[in-house]
């Protein structure tokens, strides 16, 4: 079986991506394929990624509180590329009353400050990569 392949992205003008790294990199060392696609990325940017690399997962890292905005842009192209069946999971500085909202709006999981690496990479492994 194929490792899984994971896009880590930073939608918005956030410039603060150690999170994300730290995530990135915790997944590479639990044996998945792992694109970091970097800061400043718009969701056209990720998305494109994600089909590009055939990618079972997008997780997205924002600190900056334009999380409704750019993980609901994220959903929505994926599922007008027809590529719904990608999963995505972020995390960043959301409130607990906006997690309802994003999974309301198709992100999978939301994991909020304090999230421990073996709970994201457990996470990913039980829920990416299987058929829903």
């Amino acid at each position: 079986m194929a490792p899984l392949r994971i896009v880590v992205a930073k939608p918005g003008l956030d410039g603060h991506d150690r999170g994300a790294k730290v995530v990135a990199r915790a997944l590479r060392d639990a044996g998945m394929e792992v694109i970091y696609t970097g800061l400043h990325q718009s969701p056209e940017q990720i998305v494109q990624t994600a089909i590009q690399e055939d990618a079972d997962a997008v997780g997205l890292s924002v600190l900056s509180g334009a999380h409704l905005t750019l993980f609901a842009r994220v959903v929505d192209l994926l599922r007008a590329k027809d590529a719904a069946d990608i999963v995505v999971f972020g995390g960043g500085i959301i409130p607990d009353a906006d997690v309802a909202e994003l999974e309301r709006l198709g992100v999978r999981k939301v994991f909020t400050p304090g999230a421990a690496m073996h709970e994201i990479v457990d996470w990913v492994r039980a829920n990416v990569g299987v058929a829903a």
